[in-house]
């Protein structure tokens, strides 16, 4: 029984083939890959604000940019987390910083209803131009998140395909953001936080068909 059982398992591991073991830091690695060569390629498609550069934006300006870079990188961690199984994996981070930047919207709906601007004062000719440059500089982030947790073995497939989703439409609008001249809060506010949400629902919806194993 015992030389049966032996041979059973030397033949079954004949077939294993070693794999490189994952590491957190080289997910980190390509996160701030693909966030210098987001960062990168807008910079060539139209280079970067020269106020903002300046220091001479409107302080809601730094905020926005500065909020969605921490949502970025928080759940952009937690997807680098996530892709290693373990028991108790939690991550509230991303939680917590998408709970910060959904107070921009929430901040520019409020001022919208109770100055009785409504919808018209919300809109701008750049509206569109940003919201869908902010979801196409997502691309990148997207893709990178997207390899990286093939690679791995997510317990929550779910979840991580959910926080990649808002990863990379934080790190893109963060990205396209610093190119766009247009500082006001209501514009900021809503067209550069909107990617975020709807990156968001793409990722929930397409990546756990690619990551499943």
């Amino acid at each position: 029984m015992n030389r049966s059982t032996e041979t059973l398992i030397a033949r079954l591991a004949d077939d294993l083939i070693p794999v490189r073991p994952m590491r957190s830091v080289s997910g980190l690695a390509l996160v701030a890959a693909a966030l210098a060569g987001t960062l990168f390629s807008v910079w060539l498609a139209g280079g970067f604000w020269s106020d903002m550069l300046a220091g001479d934006a409107a302080p809601f300006f730094y905020v926005t940019h500065g909020l969605l870079l921490v949502l970025g990188l928080a759940s952009a961690s937690a997807v680098v987390a996530l892709a290693r199984p373990s028991v108790g994996n939690r991550q509230d981070a991303p939680k917590w910083a998408a709970a910060m930047v959904a107070i921009l919207p929430l901040t520019v709906l409020s001022i919208a209803f109770v100055t009785g601007a409504g919808t018209a004062g919300l809109v701008d000719e750049h509206s569109t131009h940003c919201l869908t440059s902010g979801i196409a500089a997502s691309a990148l982030a997207f893709v990178a998140m997207a390899y990286w947790l093939r690679r791995g073995a997510p317990v929550s497939t779910q979840t991580a395909s959910l926080f990649a989703g808002i990863a990379a439409g934080a790190i893109g609008s963060f990205s396209y953001g610093l190119s766009c001249p247009i500082d006001s809060t209501a514009h900021l506010g809503l067209w550069h936080v909107l990617p975020v949400p709807i990156c968001g629902i793409l990722g929930r919806l397409i990546l756990p068909r690619l990551i499943r194993w």
